[in-house]
């Protein structure tokens, strides 16, 4: 018998549950690992955003059953499953209680991220004892059920969203995700991860934010901060707080479009319109701040935003080789001909000479494109 991950959102948890709860669905590029989940297996239940563990399913066997269960998403790879344990997220086994004792989740350097396994199912444990101590305390959950809050935003998060692209003159509807900031837990509490780099990394995010956000401020922008940012504090000032913080973003984008928007870090806008995005990368791979920029072009391919990746500068190296990556090279409009690299360095430099100089606010924002370095001119070397 094998332990396999089966990841949920509170959402699709909801609705599998009011399903009956007897059959477990996954993407069809897992289907071939679906294929190797064997009758007798456990599919061990864990709510993303949330970070709760709240079911073990026992497969009885592969199904062909097509009924719709999940509103969003069709996840017909599936099996017919049995039940063991299954709880309410606010009865669920918290991922703060296997610190130390899983694989998965060794020190607070895994928190996040816990060694890519909670990113994909149907995954196997790779350490069946894991598998093991997660059903008992599952079962003592169920049998001494304790009260934990939730957040109440994360436990409704849609997992997938309509969007629409055109092919030639077909106008075709297609569904896609929005992953959560891969970076917001470690920053919103920096003191944890016990690595001074780490803490050092987080307070440099947050200032460059909380520069950006009141230059942008001065400029005359309306400001946005990510979703996921607003209570970071600087200094005594807490972002959402800040001038020209505005609790709303325009209206006329879709669903995904707005879910992707409010998770970049710093937005300048004017009415209804962009007039630039940044996405500052201290902890992270960098890819995934480019990936963030990436999304939001291929939902609006039309839009016409001054896109910036502003980074320490000795990671300007690792910025150039990710930005020239072929799934952002070979887009119709290349990430490097429209998103500029802006270093700690040159930014705290020019910033400060603005100030001193007190041009503030009668800047436009074409100054950053002067500022910023582009890649796509190199690639030809």
């Amino acid at each position: 018998m094998n332990y396999w991950l089966d990841l949920f959102t509170g959402t699709t948890w909801d609705e599998f549950q009011k399903s009956g709860a007897s059959i477990s669905g996954f993407s069809y590029r897992m289907r071939k690992t679906v294929q190797k989940i064997q009758p007798g297996d456990i599919l061990v239940c864990y709510l993303t955003g949330v970070m709760r563990w709240v079911g073990a399913l026992e497969v009885i066997g592969q199904t062909d059953d097509k009924t719709r269960i999940w509103k969003d998403a069709e996840f017909p790879s599936r099996l017919k499953v049995k039940p063991l344990v299954m709880l309410s997220p606010t009865n669920g086994v918290p991922m703060s209680e296997l610190k130390g004792k899983v694989h998965f989740f060794q020190n607070q350097a895994d928190s996040g991220k816990f060694k890519g396994f909670v990113r994909v199912s149907p995954a196997t444990f790779r350490v069946k004892e894991d598998g093991d101590l997660i059903l008992r305390l599952l079962r003592d959950a169920e049998r001494t059920p304790v009260s934990r809050p939730v957040d109440a935003k994360k436990l409704a998060r849609k997992p997938f969203f309509k969007a629409e692209r055109k092919k030639g003159k077909e106008i075709i509807s297609t569904v896609v995700s929005v992953p959560e900031s891969e970076e917001s837990e470690n920053l919103e509490q920096p003191e944890l991860t016990g690595k001074a780099d780490a803490r050092t990394a987080s307070t440099r995010h947050i200032e460059i934010q909380h520069r950006l956000m009141v230059l942008g401020a001065e400029m005359g922008f309306d400001i946005w901060v990510a979703r996921n940012d607003r209570s970071r504090n600087w200094n005594g000032q807490i972002l959402g707080e800040l001038p020209q913080v505005i609790d709303e973003l325009p209206t006329q984008f879709n669903e995904a479009t707005n879910r992707t928007i409010e998770l970049i870090d710093v937005l300048w806008l004017k009415g209804n319109s962009i007039a630039a995005a940044f996405e500052i990368e201290c902890t992270t791979s960098v890819y995934s701040g480019l990936l963030r920029m990436s999304d939001l072009l291929a939902l609006q391919p039309n839009i016409d935003i001054n896109l910036f990746l502003v980074a320490p500068d000795e990671r300007r190296e690792k910025v150039k080789q990710e930005i020239l990556r072929p799934t952002f090279s070979l887009r119709e409009k290349p990430l490097a001909e429209i998103c500029g690299f802006i270093g700690f360095g040159k930014f705290t430099e020019k910033l400060d000479g603005i100030h001193k100089l007190g041009l503030a606010s009668s800047l436009k924002p074409d100054f950053l494109l002067k500022t910023a370095e582009f890649f796509a001119a190199e690639n030809g070397d």
